[in-house]
């Protein structure tokens, strides 16, 4: 059973920064790639930033600069350290994990995912 919480969620004025946490169990962590995704209202879920078992990256351009995904191996918690927020990186916040994704960036290759964190950016 694959068990994902996240945390550190909340409000902030445009150009602040806010770090999300998601624990992660240890088999998923260890062997499992990761990854950010996001949705606001009406809006389709969209990946943020991926981190595969090796520890190799990949982030949409929209945060491209702005985001970084990080592991914490002894605390088996992904990271993602959001800086230069804007109004439109308001969003639930989600938490995956898969084996292997075909596209690290595509929620449909995800099987597992956590229950969301909000994140709300206002100008």
């Amino acid at each position: 059973q694959v068990q994902l919480v996240e945390s550190g969620g909340g409000s902030v004025q445009a150009g602040g920064s806010l770090r999300l946490s998601c624990v992660a169990s240890a088999h998923a962590y260890i062997n499992y790639h990761m990854a950010w995704f996001r949705q606001s209202l009406g809006q389709e879920r969209e990946g943020v930033a991926a981190i595969d078992s090796d520890g190799v990256t990949s982030y949409a351009d929209s945060v491209k600069g702005r985001f970084t995904i990080s592991k914490d191996n002894a605390k088996n918690t992904l990271y993602l350290q959001m800086d230069s927020l804007k109004p439109e990186d308001t969003a639930m916040y989600f938490c995956a994990a898969d084996p292997q994704p075909y596209d690290p960036l595509t929620s449909r290759h995800y099987g597992y995912w956590g229950q969301g964190t909000q994140v709300t950016v206002s100008s």
